[in-house]
């Protein structure tokens, strides 16, 4: 396999299949977290004999999974976020639907400004003798994400990024065509974009370690 050289010039295309190619890269980029967190979380869920877990790492790591995830189904202006249809059409076993419906409402829950994802607080009156003595405030821990849960996101995420991994190829191969439509001079009109790094591509969900399955 021969080493493909980094373009010298890279220009901005700003057709509409160019602008929905740049909205899969980014629900791709989020799937590629919401792997990344699923990982860690793994981790951190197992902190060796003797040892806590850190329940802030837990929290951080799995609410940003969560916000990452639904971010994905989000329509925005193109229509290029995925769907519940894309959810059952995956080969996956299980009731995949219901997980994602899931995912979404404990999404509303850890990121509601109003709501405290960790404890439920309650007051009280401490009472002595039949009269009041003092005020109680008492809480009930919530229980932290358990790893099956992660590792079952963590597989609805994979199986979602080959997904868009697939979409994404489809429209390169549209704004390409596009591109190679123009001429020399409107090429040129194109605005430039710095290109900085290797120029290496995302990974794909292929490259990927499958620890979520």
């Amino acid at each position: 396999m021969t080493d493909v050289a980094p373009p010298r010039t890279v220009k901005r295309i700003g057709s509409p299949a160019a602008a929905a190619l740049a909205d899969l890269a980014a629900i791709f980029d989020d799937l590629q977290t919401v792997l990344l967190c699923c990982e860690r979380l793994v981790g951190a869920l197992r902190p060796g004999v003797g040892k806590q877990f850190d329940e802030v790492v837990v929290e951080s790591l799995w609410t940003t999974a969560l916000i990452s995830y639904s971010r994905c189904f989000a329509g925005g202006e193109r229509g290029m976020g995925l769907t519940e249809d894309d959810v059952e059409g995956l080969e996956l076993k299980g009731e995949k639907l219901a997980w994602h419906r899931m995912l979404r409402r404990i999404k509303k829950h850890y990121a509601d400004p109003a709501a405290n994802p960790r404890e439920t607080f309650t007051v009280g009156i401490a009472v002595n003798d039949g009269v009041p003595a003092g005020v109680a405030i008492t809480s009930t821990h919530q229980d932290p994400v358990d790893e099956q849960t992660v590792r079952q996101t963590g597989a609805l995420a994979f199986a979602l990024s080959a997904l868009v991994d697939g979409r994404i190829a489809e429209h390169q191969a549209t704004v390409l065509e596009g591109a190679q439509a123009l001429t020399a001079k409107e090429l040129e009109t194109l605005d430039e974009i710095e290109v900085t790094g290797d120029g290496a591509p995302p990974p794909r969900p292929e490259d990927d370690a499958q620890g979520e399955s």
